[in-house]
């Protein structure tokens, strides 16, 4: 599909609802570009699972102290008042519900807001890392992911066929196309790029999409 959002952009968009004064983790890889967008004026604290809370943005090229990386092995730098703690600490503050958002990647979420994210067959070796701690210990957990697969399937379905991160986790999917809502075991349609109609955005999603008042445009920068 061409007319569809960057990943940069896919995060820019999911930047603009961080809320201030947040506590936020965000996945490694794609969700990670999230941190560059934050909003002026608004503070977020970031978390990484490793023991770290409260780094900044990443430092420019030739200025990494490779003694400070994230859970992704990406240099980070320190904001003031920032804190270093044992990887147990870590998952204590993780799984004591002291997050108020996590953002993970997908390879499919569910209608019910059910999430696979860490394997999608039996080649290789797994990883799932923290994210069965994070999709259950934070307040709220959003996914930032491509609408489809690169074989153009659907990675929103009526029910997960991969093996399972966590159940009803997901209340929010920001994609190339759409940001949706879970609500009440459905997806609650909220935003779509303009140029998509809502019968081409439903070919390409696996599931129903449901709508609850006007649907809004999903405008982001172009130059990022």
């Amino acid at each position: 599909m061409e007319d569809k959002l960057t990943n940069a952009q896919i995060a820019w968009r999911a930047a603009q609802d961080l809320e201030d004064g947040s506590y936020v983790n965000l996945g490694i890889g794609f969700p990670e570009m999230i941190a560059k967008f934050q909003p002026e004026g608004r503070e977020v604290t970031y978390h990484t699972e490793n023991g770290v809370l409260g780094f900044g943005k990443a430092p420019a090229p030739g200025e990494e102290d490779w003694d400070l990386i994230n859970a992704g092995k990406k240099a980070i730098t320190l904001n003031p008042g920032a804190s270093f703690f044992h990887h147990a600490d870590s998952f204590s503050m993780v799984r004591g519900g002291h997050l108020d958002l996590a953002v993970l990647g997908a390879y499919q979420v569910a209608q019910n807001g059910d999430l696979a994210n860490w394997r999608v067959g039996s080649k290789g070796v797994p990883a799932v890392g923290g994210a069965m701690d994070l999709v259950h210990g934070a307040k709220r957990v959003a996914v930032v992911t491509d609408h489809v697969t690169k074989d153009g399937g659907p990675k929103l379905v009526e029910t997960c066929t991969f093996p399972l991160t966590g159940v009803g986790c997901v209340t929010r999917v920001y994609t190339s196309l759409a940001v949706i809502d879970i609500a009440d075991g459905r997806f609650v349609l909220r935003e779509k790029l303009p140029g998509i109609s809502m019968a081409a955005l439903q070919a390409v999603t696996g599931a129903t999409l449901h709508t609850e008042g006007e649907v809004g445009d999903l405008v982001v920068l172009e130059d990022i």
